[in-house]
Formats: structure tokens, C-alpha cells, sequence
């Protein structure tokens, strides 16, 4: 599986022969590409409908949608997504088949209103997990997409113990969802092998040093080896 981080919360996954964008925003300080730089992924993997995580959705509106319900209807309406996973979507604790991938959804403690000139329910905010087989066999690699969260007990319980992620992103900007303290909890609680900071610096609110969550998931005892991406820059797990 190779990883490619654009900067905030947007990832490109390639799987086997499957290219699958996840929350795609572009206009952050961190990356230098931009949508056209990203040729045709099959899947468009949306966590939430915040801005800085749909912005650029329309970009690929060819590919197959993979989000809840309710963000489905709001992106086929505002982006003119045409397909999407199950024709509406997927919810909560599903796993579904994308090609060469599975992509298993999970809960986010977040918000999840978007907010235009009508507000719009978009549902609840997730995670996802993206997976080269199925998600509970032995041998699967899985990498897991935290979305916009806070610490939650969850991650221990059912992500780590069940779903047993290999590699995970987690968001240590503070303010709006963890900083690099509970970050690190989040990271020992998963169990995962790789972590890899998301969603700071973007705004003057989220600045963060990510070398004070790199010295976090130390003091927690974790094993997982701590890896700040320069974005853009591939990496296999």
C-alpha cells in the first residue's frame, strides 16, 4: 500500500491497482500539488463535510463517492457525484468492496454541520480505515484515517482491539480536534506500528511543532514509529 500526504487531512492511497483520494483540500500551506496532479483516482473517500475536507471534491466528481448517507446526497447535489459506494452511500461499522480495496467506517467524536446559506446535517462525522483484503484477516494491511477527532475510548476498544490498523493519521493540531498530547494516547490505544501526523499548521489556530507528539507517543510507552511526512513525498507500508 502507498501513501501519499498532500498536507492537512488529504491523503492519496493506492491499493493493488485501485487510487482512492481521501478528504481532498488543497489550498494548504503544506502542499505544493493540486487536484490535476492527482490522475483519476477510482474512489473519493470523504470523512466529514467540513470545508477543509471537501473543497477540492469536486475535482474528481468521475470517481465512486464513499461517504455517509447524508454527505452523499449533499456532494451528488453540490459536486454532481454521479456514483457512490451501495448508490447512497455508507454508514457507520460497514465495510465495503472499492476494487483492489476495502474500506471499513468507523465513528469521529467531531461535528459534522455544513454550514452555507441553509445548514446542511451531513451526518456523523467518521474514520476510515482503508485495507488491501478483508479487515479481519491476519496478514491485511490496513491504515486508518482518523478524520477530525478527540480522544475516545473507542480507538482502544473497537478500532485498535477488532480492527488492529497497521498504520494510522491522526490530527494533532489542537483547538479543533486533539493536540499532540491525546494524540499520542490515541496512538499507544491503536497499537499501530506507524503514525503519522495530520492536520496542523494549516490555520494559525492548529500550529503545532510535530516534534511535541513525536516526543508524546514516546512518553506513552508505545512501540509505533513516529513519522512526519513532508508532503506530497510517497511512502509504502
Amino acid at each position: 500500500m502507498e501513501l501519499t500526504w498532500h498536507g492537512h487531512s488529504t491523503w492519496h492511497v493506492s491499493v493493488g491497482e485501485t487510487s482512492l483520494v481521501v478528504d481532498p483540500f488543497f489550498d494548504n500551506p503544506k502542499t505544493s500539488a493540486t487536484p490535476e496532479d492527482v490522475d483519476d483516482p477510482d474512489y473519493v473517500l470523504l470523512t466529514h463535510g467540513h470545508a477543509d475536507h471537501i473543497a477540492d471534491a469536486g475535482a474528481f466528481a468521475d470517481a465512486t463517492l464513499v461517504a455517509t448517507p447524508e454527505l452523499t446526497s449533499y456532494c451528488q447535489e453540490e459536486f454532481g457525484f454521479e456514483d457512490a459506494v451501495g448508490g447512497m452511500g455508507m454508514n457507520l461499522g460497514g465495510t465495503v468492496v472499492c476494487d483492489d480495496a476495502h474500506v471499513t467506517m468507523v465513528r469521529a467524536d467531531h461535528t459534522n454541520g455544513i454550514m452555507t446559506e441553509y445548514d446542511v446535517d451531513a451526518g456523523m462525522p467518521t474514520g476510515l480505515l482503508v485495507s488491501d483484503g478483508d479487515p479481519t484477516d491476519s496478514g491485511t494491511t490496513t491504515f486508518y484515517h482518523t478524520g477530525d477527532t478527540s480522544l475516545m475510548s473507542e480507538m482502544r476498544d473497537v478500532v485498535g482491539a477488532f480492527l488492529d490498523p497497521d498504520a494510522a493519521a491522526v490530527p494533532i493540531g489542537d483547538h479543533f480536534t486533539m493536540g499532540p498530547q491525546q494524540a499520542a494516547i490515541a496512538v499507544d490505544w491503536l497499537g499501530v506500528d506507524v503514525a503519522f501526523p495530520q492536520h496542523y499548521d494549516t490555520f494559525p489556530p492548529i500550529e503545532q511543532d510535530p516534534a511535541d507528539f513525536v516526543d508524546a507517543v514516546a512518553e506513552t510507552g508505545s512501540e509505533a514509529e513516529v513519522t512526519v511526512l513532508e508532503a506530497d513525498e510517497p511512502v509504502s507500508i
